[in-house]
């Protein structure tokens, strides 16, 4: 559903990754969802003066979640074979070495504890929670998937900086 935000529709989880990240920066994504994640327990409103904003932002998000879930079915058709070079270690971010190495780790790990309907549901629920002028208790845990998901980004940063190529099968 990536019509709603790139303007046409995008199959290839690899061509939707770099459309979401091309339409604005990994900084922008990372500070807007940390920002939505913020206000789901305070009494006001998110970006009140402009909502719209709000909900242009979660087709983004939940069409990047939706290619991630393809992606953790790549890993074993593709293969990192050469990382961006000249990178610091600040560079890794939010992944342990191990998935800095191989960044389809990130998605597998996050789709074996959570369903894509789970991230969807936290997506829904941190957008509904950060829009409402009063402050709602809530009994999801909403951590665990907002720390995946900053993780899935940084996961896709990675990959787009990096060669990814096709493993070979003698089929």
């Amino acid at each position: 559903e990536t019509n709603f935000w790139a303007h046409h529709e995008l199959e290839n989880p690899f061509e939707v990754v770099d459309a979401f990240l091309g339409c604005e920066s990994l900084a922008f994504y990372k500070q807007t969802l940390s920002e939505i994640v913020f206000y789901r327990s305070k009494d006001e409103v998110y970006q009140k003066e402009c909502p719209g904003d709000v909900f242009f932002c979660y087709t983004a998000i939940r069409s990047f979640i939706r290619a991630c879930w393809s992606l953790q079915h790549k890993s074993k058709k593709w293969k990192v074979t050469a990382l961006a070079q000249n990178r610091s270690i600040l560079s890794q971010a939010s992944l342990t070495a191990e998935e800095y190495n191989n960044p389809f780790l990130v998605f597998e790990n996050a789709f074996a504890e959570h369903s894509l309907a789970d991230f969807e549901f936290f997506l829904c629920e941190i957008i509904h929670l950060s829009l409402r002028p009063t402050i709602v208790e809530f009994d999801s845990d909403l951590l665990t998937p907002y720390i995946h998901v900053i993780k899935m980004l940084d996961a896709s940063q990675l990959l787009l900086e990096s060669q990814v190529e096709k493993i070979k099968t003698n089929e």
